[in-house]
């Protein structure tokens, strides 16, 4: 079995260890991301999230190079067993040689502050996927809900805005046009409806949800309507199941089960089709009691959908083929 992780948050787990002065060891952790766990899972690309607060730093930018820090000492000090994406080839050429793949995105595409040239200076330094917003407004667009509406993060309360009136701004617009030019991925989890909307009009190339599921399932405003579900849908596009429970359950008990993910994937399938779907489980950025409970358990999905009837080409799809569909058409 092969999968690809459209999103986990395992940089910043480990850096930060090593600001609580652990020592960092990427092959083996207690994380739910780390390579022995990514090879007996059975990974062909992990995305590697730099997500930036840049509320919480007074200097963003240097929280975001710490970030990149780590991920190239993980890339440097394991060259054997991992190696980037930088265009679409890079995977074929990994898996050949033995090696997992490693693509680098962004996760608040507001890092560039106000600025292309800094977007094209990310595009050097390897990043392949941006998600344009996190839980702010920034010069880009809007988030479904913005942090400011809250003070303490509880999203079973929070997270039932769509904000259908805020879209992309026309820097965002000139951004996700150069992210194609380049051969970026547009990534819209945590986008506003209307910034989801503006996306489908504006691209020109398949875009992601790398980790949002089906509000229809779960209603929770990180999530997808069905309308928007369809659109990505005929757009070439692909949705990334995310793990964390309060996207994939309203029981408000934090406990993300398999049989939950099958629901959404059930849906999903049934309103837009097998080719949407794809996988972004958000390991080392949730806190949920989490049945497939880090990578090297990917396996346990993907026998449970057999189990639930799913055909082996069905799986392939979902856990690889329709991300890596994807890839193909956006990278360079």
């Amino acid at each position: 079995m092969k999968y690809i992780d459209m999103h986990c948050d395992t940089i910043l787990g480990w850096l930060e260890q090593e600001e609580g002065r652990e020592e960092v060891d990427f092959a083996q952790s207690d994380l739910s991301v780390d390579l022995d766990k990514l090879k007996r899972g059975g990974c062909l690309v992990q995305n590697f999230a730099l997500f930036t607060d840049r509320k919480k730093y007074a200097v963003p930018e240097k929280q975001t190079m710490k970030l990149y820090d780590l991920y190239c000492r993980m890339l440097e000090q394991n060259e054997d067993r991992i190696a980037p994406v930088l265009r679409f080839s890079d995977i074929e050429k990994n898996e050949k040689e033995g090696k997992l793949s490693a693509l680098l995105t962004l996760e608040e595409g507001d890092v560039v502050f106000n600025d292309l040239a800094m977007l094209r200076n990310y595009y050097r330094m390897g990043v392949r996927m941006i998600a344009l917003t996190w839980n702010y407004p920034n010069a880009i667009g809007h988030p479904n809900v913005s942090m400011s509406d809250f003070s303490h993060y509880k999203a079973a309360d929070v997270l039932q805005k769509p904000n259908e009136k805020d879209g992309l701004s026309e820097f965002g617009k000139q951004y996700i046009a150069l992210m194609e030019e380049l051969g970026m991925i547009v990534d819209v989890s945590h986008l506003s409806d209307a910034g989801f909307w503006d996306v489908v009009r504006y691209s020109t190339k398949p875009f992601v949800a790398s980790h949002s599921n089906a509000r229809a399932v779960c209603c929770a405003a990180r999530n997808l309507s069905d309308d928007m579900i369809r659109a990505l849908a005929s757009k070439g596009g692909v949705m990334g199941l995310n793990f964390c429970a309060d996207f994939l359950n309203d029981r408000g008990d934090e406990r993300s089960t398999i049989e939950d993910m099958i629901a959404h994937i059930d849906h999903i399938r049934d309103i837009a089709g097998i080719d949407v779907i794809g996988i972004g489980t958000d390991f080392d950025g949730i806190l949920s009691d989490v049945e497939v409970r880090d990578a090297s358990m990917m396996p346990a999905l993907a026998y449970a959908l057999q189990e639930h009837g799913y055909t082996e080409e069905e799986i392939d799809s979902i856990m690889y083929k329709n991300v890596l569909r994807v890839y193909k058409k956006g990278l360079k």
